[in-house]
């Protein structure tokens, strides 16, 4: 029952997920009939630099782990130990079965599905396939989905001709893409976007071409 429907994405792209459907849900409640903005396009219609940014700011170990970051897991595990703000450690493999399937939340039933899932994800797809469906399923704001939805509203270009600012920035925004805002960035989301630049080019292209990707 696990492996069906992610084998499934192997060869079709989801024509909605989980969060989509729970925005839409949000939207009828408040009285707003509109259907979450999402358009899929492969990936070699997506920037090579927001896959970079998304993997710079999001996940820089995503080439080489197997869905899951042990060593993000413990760093997390030692800082929330200390207290202060509660920092996650989720992959890109994680956060895309999140989307897909699951729902928002900490609770340890979500996480642990979320574990499993991303475990058989990593085995029945590639990289750069769980990248591109990452790219197309993620929120980059309130009723965005996608890398081709959130290029065209807020550059007013599709996803193929995002520059690395404009990828850097919509990156800066995936912590909390409906709090942090690309077309209103406050100075944390603007000091976000340069250290993801930075880490950009410290990763360099050889970070996708490890996946696969251009």
């Amino acid at each position: 029952m696990t492996a069906a429907p992610l084998m499934g994405l192997a060869i079709l792209p989801p024509p909605t997920s989980a969060f989509m459907v729970q925005q839409l849900a949000r939207n009828v409640a408040a009285g707003d009939w509109r259907l979450p903005a999402y358009r899929w396009v492969p990936a070699d219609r997506i920037s090579p630099q927001l896959a970079l940014a998304v993997i710079a700011a999001e996940d820089q170990r995503f080439p080489t782990h197997f869905g899951l970051d042990l060593e993000a897991i413990r760093r997390a595990a030692d800082h929330n130990a200390r207290g202060g703000r509660t920092r996650g450690a989720s992959t890109i493999t994680q956060q895309t079965v999140k989307n897909l399937f699951l729902w928002p939340g900490r609770s340890w039933l979500r996480k642990g599905l979320e574990a499993w899932l991303a475990l058989w994800m990593e085995a029945l797809l590639s990289k750069g396939r769980i990248l591109e469906l990452y790219l197309n399923l993620a929120q980059f704001g309130d009723n965005i989905y996608g890398a081709e939805a959130a290029s065209r509203y807020y550059f007013g270009v599709s996803a193929d001709h995002l520059d690395a600012r404009e990828a850097a920035l919509l990156a800066a925004v995936l912590p909390n893409p409906v709090r942090y805002r690309a077309d209103a960035p406050t100075a944390y989301v603007r000091s976000r976007q340069d250290w993801i630049l930075t880490q950009m080019r410290q990763l360099g292209p050889e970070s996708l071409r490890a996946i696969g990707g251009s």
